[in-house]
């Protein structure tokens, strides 16, 4: 892929913030593989869904035929990036950042070829260098060639240095640590372009200029957008609900259900810049969810997208097969179908045939009481496998599912899994 088509796609994908002279990027592309990095934050023992912009745009460039560099902050993660915080955050012990480093390094591999050849992916981790440096070696090799005010001038520190909190000076120290990072890579591995959210244009163009003064060099820097949750607030570790990478904190279902559930005007976009479709077949995607989107096609495809980039196809199976229990008459469900779901709406395994309904509701607290349970299923709010009851009665062996299975649903929504044997 030429450089013009590389640029271009991002553009496309509507992926490109801010960024260098995009024709001079281009000229560079087209003259061979060029490296690349991406830093990514330890500050959580996971990835969230955030991450996966800048990560799928190194994947992007890497199947382009270009070098990828995924760089863990062992180091920086120990200062912390003042940039899109009002306050400082909590300082982590070099234990923890180890731990989260090596938890880190493993979902970085799943989504780059780190194999031996001419396009092999390289994980580094910055603490290997910037540990060595003391510290009038590092006042006297970077400090000295950035000036205070250079630095006071980039949005992030004069964000902080107007909040009430202000700024301290670990922190603001942050910005020389990464760009340091920029000339340490481009002067020993040959690294030319340094890519990150739209957060870190400040420290991307600390670096560049940190590399022009030192080594006389010209690099290249870009930023892609920070993507947004329907809500407004951008994906991230601090938010509520944060969708993670790593599939014991968010599951692959849990992942699926919050894309399918997603807005029509969130498809084509989240579609663009969270898969790895070429941009012709989202658009035939878009254009056919257009057609009938009560249908939800479209997320339908995005949620399956995401989940086997992040967890295999397998696993995204798995969660579209168990997100039809939502879509699809209990009574069709599978066996296999009613197993994905377990675990994954509340469910409990009890051998409840011949015990009366009013009981399992309380157990299951479907019903806060016997009382509840009974002005339910009295007011045709209680259902068993989709049917609703007329008045109570025990759960016999005929309303299992499969030899094992029973949905009860309270109204419309509230669902419980109840598995015997």
């Amino acid at each position: 892929m030429s450089g013009a088509a590389i640029i271009d796609d991002l553009l496309a994908r509507g992926l490109v913030q801010d960024s260098t002279d995009l024709d001079a990027l281009r000229a560079r592309l087209d003259r061979g593989p060029m490296t690349l990095y991406v830093g990514f934050d330890p500050s959580a023992d996971s990835l969230h869904i955030g991450h996966l912009v800048p990560l799928l745009m190194l994947r992007r460039f890497q199947d382009a035929g270009h070098l990828p560099i995924a760089l863990a902050g062992g180091a920086t993660g120990m200062i912390g990036d003042p940039g899109g915080r009002s306050e400082e955050r909590n300082l982590l012990d070099g234990e923890t950042l180890s731990r989260n480093t090596a938890a880190i390094k493993v979902q970085l591999s799943a989504f780059l070829d780190f194999e031996p050849g001419p396009f092999q992916a390289r994980l580094v981790d910055n603490r290997d260098w910037t540990e060595p440096i003391g510290v009038i070696d590092f006042l006297r090799d970077v400090g000295k060639h950035v000036t205070v005010n250079y630095m006071l001038a980039k949005e992030a520190v004069k964000t902080r240095v107007a909040s009430e909190h202000g700024i301290s000076f670990t922190e603001f120290s942050y910005m020389l640590l990464q760009a340091n990072d920029f000339r340490w890579l481009h002067e020993h591995l040959d690294c030319e372009l340094q890519a990150g959210g739209s957060d870190q244009w400040g420290n991307i163009t600390a670096g560049i200029d940190l590399i022009r003064r030192r080594a006389g060099a010209s690099v290249h820097g870009l930023t892609l957008p920070l993507i947004k949750r329907s809500d407004g607030e951008k994906f991230g570790k601090s938010a509520d609900g944060a969708l993670w990478l790593d599939p014991e904190r968010t599951s692959p279902y849990a992942l699926y259900q919050y894309f399918v559930n997603l807005p029509d005007a969130d498809v084509e976009p989240y579609l663009l810049v969270l898969t790895l479709l070429p941009v012709e077949e989202v658009r035939a995607v878009a254009a056919e969810h257009a057609k009938a989107p009560e249908k939800r096609a479209g997320q339908r495809r995005l949620a399956w997208e995401i989940c086997a980039l992040i967890h295999g196809a397998a696993a995204a199976g798995e969660a579209a097969a168990a997100s039809t229990g939502f879509t699809t008459a209990t009574g069709a469900l599978t066996a296999e179908q009613l197993a994905a779901l377990e675990g994954e709406i509340p469910t409990t395994h009890a051998d409840a045939v011949g015990r009366d309904i009013v009981d399992v509701l309380v157990e299951t607290r479907l019903a806060a009481s016997k009382g509840e349970a009974r002005r339910l299923i009295a007011g045709g709010g209680i259902y068993v496998n989709d049917a609703a009851l007329a008045e109570s009665r025990p759960l016999e062996a005929a309303d299992l599912m499969h030899g094992r299975y029973v949905m009860l649903r309270k109204g419309k929504r509230q669902r419980h899994l109840l598995v015997t044997g």
